[in-house]
């Protein structure tokens, strides 16, 4: 049956890999984003010209506008919500923590205050790995303790899931978490490390790699995300938490190897200590992912950054010139 689906930071990495997805199969897509500028707003604006030439509609709205999300939730008959809109990044939730209780909870609570007056709706949410904070057993499973946080990002992350399981639990709404593992791929954040490193590399910039690169995270490439996500969308839980990740986590020193044979270029490493917020180590247990939504990632790293790099040549050699003069047209610069 055709899904009628609204998508919350449409125009941000997983959200508009997502929708384009969902509109392939099928099924009605119509996103809402902020287009804040925590990075570079162009990126996003781009993302939303690539969807809406595909026929989906973008709201540039406030996920904390509750009269509009539910005027759209009403208007377009929506089934379903994939709330993904937040203030990502730990670095930034060290000098900016009102950011987060802005998005991540004010905006969290508000679409779902918006849910609740339509109470067949299912809805699935990002979780982060970083819920699992300070956590030492390795792999990350959803049974484990979340009680303590390593930054602000994810406590908020951790909020969301308590808030959710509330309004389960006093309103009967469906709602879904999931918890994703550094997601990356082409389209992705700059400010994430693998995006970051590409730039500087490709400049001839030194990098700074900090606890000396000995650290591990579990990288999952964007389309085994998207995969995981539909899954969940589809099994339309009553209440629960999934992992998706790659459950192959690598060392940050060979991924700086794979950006520099990818690349063609060595990297210039600045070897840093430990940065407050961190953690050492990150992998997802799957076991229940691939029981009740038949996860597999497929992709392995190797291949992922190469498509990645790929994909970052040709943007910032300007093959996506045609699209963002869409944007400054259509903006009036």
């Amino acid at each position: 049956m055709r899904k009628r689906i609204l998508v919350t930071g449409a125009a941000g990495f997983i959200g508009y890999h997502l929708s384009l997805a969902l509109h392939k199969r099928g099924d009605f897509v119509i996103g809402l984003d902020h287009f804040n500028a925590y990075y570079d707003v162009q990126l996003k604006k781009g993302r939303a010209v690539q969807l809406q030439e595909q026929g989906i509609e973008i709201l540039h709205a406030d996920i904390r506008d509750r009269d509009l999300l539910q005027l759209a939730l009403l208007r377009h008959g929506i089934t379903h919500v994939v709330h993904l809109a937040a203030q990502a990044g730990v670095r930034h939730s060290l000098s900016e923590p009102d950011d987060y209780v802005a998005s991540n909870l004010q905006g969290f609570v508000s679409v779902f205050e918006a849910c609740r007056r339509f109470p067949s709706l299912k809805i699935t949410y990002a979780s982060s790995s970083s819920v699992y904070g300070l956590n030492e057993k390795i792999p990350f499973s959803v049974e484990d303790s979340t009680d303590q946080p390593a930054n602000l990002y994810g406590a908020t992350k951790k909020a969301n899931e308590v808030i959710a399981h509330a309004y389960h639990h006093l309103y009967g709404l469906s709602v879904t978490g999931l918890r994703y593992f550094t997601v990356y791929g082409p389209w992705g954040r700059p400010d994430m490390a693998y995006y970051r490193f590409a730039h500087l590399i490709s400049n001839n910039m030194p990098i700074q790699v900090f606890n000396a690169g000995r650290m591990r995270r579990d990288f999952t490439y964007i389309d085994d995300i998207v995969n995981g996500t539909i899954a969940a969308i589809d099994l339309g839980a009553s209440c629960e938490i999934f992992n998706l990740g790659n459950h192959r986590p690598v060392e940050l020193l060979y991924l700086i190897e794979l950006l520099e044979k990818s690349l063609g270029k060595k990297a210039i490493k600045e070897l840093l200590p430990m940065q407050p917020g961190e953690v050492v180590g990150t992998c997802a247990d799957i076991e229940k992912s691939e029981k009740f939504l038949g996860f597999c990632p497929s992709v392995p790293l190797e291949q992922g950054i190469d498509r990645f790099i790929a994909w970052y040549k040709g943007y910032h050699a300007g093959a996506y010139s045609e699209a963002l003069s869409k944007v400054s047209n259509a903006s009036g610069r």
